[in-house]
């Protein structure tokens, strides 16, 4: 379970330091660049992704609940609206119009849809980390930012190959799931 924590950990305060500590990322801005600065970011997110993948496969989990698997299909649907939210981030959309944080919102779902589908220890502790971690960076850059804005929406051609690109992005994940998690979605 120390490898999970310290992979959430990293990632959530590496995530929030640009909100919790400008000073601090200014400084590390100011001594190595903006380049080296996300070179840093980088490093630090790839090291959390590994310590929490490495951690997960690590832990023999124990099973603290199940919900009917009758709601399987419901909450893969939830993940499946979480990769379209988070490929809307990435390029003006209308979802950006309703949704001030697409991305942030999509990792909210679908931490949430593991954690109604997976019942035990790791996942609780995996998928309610991120979905906490989520939340709060919703909430503190909000805060940052002030007042939304709701951007100007692209033609439907970007909308339709946002989309398509999402449910690409949705199967691959879907396929590697079992090489990654160590889990079949079956």
């Amino acid at each position: 379970m120390t490898l999970l924590i310290a992979g959430l950990l990293v990632w959530s305060l590496v995530h929030l330091t640009p909100t919790l500590a400008s000073p601090l990322k200014q400084n590390l801005v100011d001594r190595f660049g903006q380049k080296g600065y996300k070179l840093i970011f980088t490093a630090l997110i790839l090291l959390s992704i590994a310590l929490m993948v490495f951690g997960w496969r690590s832990i023999e989990p124990t099973f603290l609940y199940m919900l009917p698997y009758s709601l399987k299909h419901a909450f893969m649907l939830l993940i499946f609206i979480a990769f379209i939210l988070m490929g809307a981030s990435n390029y003006p959309t209308r979802i950006k119009s309703v949704i001030r944080h697409p991305q942030l919102t999509g990792v909210a779902i679908w931490a949430l849809a593991h954690l109604l589908l997976n019942g035990d220890s790791r996942s609780v502790v995996l998928f309610g980390g991120l979905g906490i971690w989520a939340v709060l960076e919703i909430i503190l850059i909000n805060r940052r930012e002030g007042a939304w804005v709701k951007p100007a929406s692209a033609g439907w051609a970007r909308e339709v190959r946002g989309l398509a690109i999402s449910i690409v992005v949705f199967v691959v994940f879907a396929v590697a799931h079992p090489y990654f998690a160590g889990v079949s979605l079956h």
